[in-house]
């Protein structure tokens, strides 16, 4: 069936959804066959939560009064018979989650786009950077905390260049130092930043928050970036041109993040540097998103540009 109307699809894969690093290890130590007896053999004990269940509980329950607004979708490289397993747990734990697509071993990615899918969530990493090619938002859940944050309020949080925002600014400051990306965004203050990968996203929430009085709106957004003064402005007059909501938007100036995610609540963070993924994990459940100019092989330093100085 076709995506209708302005449904929000979110793809997840089951181990992103539940905790199945007992049978990953099956698999990854004695191969593909023992894996299927394992998950045959225990098929009726209910897997535990993962990482990204606490988040997909929250967005199911935004379809609770009554109006489908999201949809989620398993998309699983077990096969329809090792997936039997992931179903039962889904039934038990009430998930409203009906259509799935398992793939025996092949990746899922590819079905992203044909569930018209705005979001994609798995633990592979090679699958993640797929659906990102393919111009869907994804990224790879990785371990760490898996409770779900306190309150009914579905929390997301998400960094700003190469996931909001394209990585035109990162990459100047990543070749030509703090100097000469301060000077690019003070100068190019009011044209705003082309798009990233979770702008389409992004603009699906802000069109379900456009439902609710903004007193009691079940999401809420932030933005967390290491940007601070005076590269905040082309941020805010980006959003504006975009007529994008961001509830709270923290410019951390170079700071931790971590922190300020669990002062926030964040039910997940999306970030494209796996640094900053990897400490955040250690709080909320968090998404690393493959993009951009962090995530390329090094490059030798460039000079700085219009003489602007490196010594930061």
């Amino acid at each position: 069936m076709d995506k209708t109307g302005d449904k929000l699809v979110i793809g997840i894969s089951s181990r992103a959804l539940f905790d199945l690093e007992d049978s990953h290890r099956v698999f990854e130590t004695h191969g593909r066959e023992a894996y299927c007896q394992y998950q045959i053999d225990h098929e009726e004990d209910v897997l535990a939560p993962g990482v990204a269940f606490g988040l997909v509980q929250k967005l199911l329950a935004l379809n609770e009064d009554g109006h489908e607004r999201v949809e989620v979708i398993l998309l699983s490289r077990n096969s329809a018979d090792t997936g039997l397993r992931v179903f039962n747990s889904i039934v038990h734990h009430e998930l409203p989650i009906t259509r799935a697509a398992f793939t025996s071993g092949d990746s899922p990615w590819r079905y992203v786009a044909a569930f018209a899918a705005d979001l994609f969530l798995s633990a592979d990493a090679d699958d993640v950077r797929a659906a990102l090619a393919a111009g869907c938002a994804a990224a790879t859940i990785v371990p760490g905390h898996s409770l779900p944050a306190a309150g009914a309020q579905l929390k997301i949080a998400f960094d700003g260049d190469a996931v909001i925002f394209s990585d035109e600014a990162e990459r100047i400051f990543k070749q030509h130092g703090l100097a000469a990306f301060a000077a690019a965004e003070s100068k190019d203050a009011g044209r705003p930043l082309p798009g990233g990968p979770f702008k389409g996203f992004l603009e699906a929430l802000t069109r379900i928050q456009g439902e609710f009085d903004p007193a009691t709106c079940p999401i809420r957004t932030a933005l967390v970036t290491s940007r601070s003064a005076p590269a905040h402005e082309r941020v805010i007059r980006t959003l504006r041109a975009w007529h994008i909501r961001i509830d709270e938007a923290l410019f951390l100036g170079g700071m931790t993040k971590a922190r300020f995610l669990r002062a926030f609540g964040a039910d997940i963070f999306f970030d494209d540097q796996a640094t900053h993924v990897g400490t955040a994990a250690e709080m909320v459940a968090a998404g690393h998103v493959p993009h951009g100019i962090a995530n390329e092989p090094a490059e030798p330093p460039k000079p700085p540009l219009d003489g602007a100085s490196r010594n930061t």
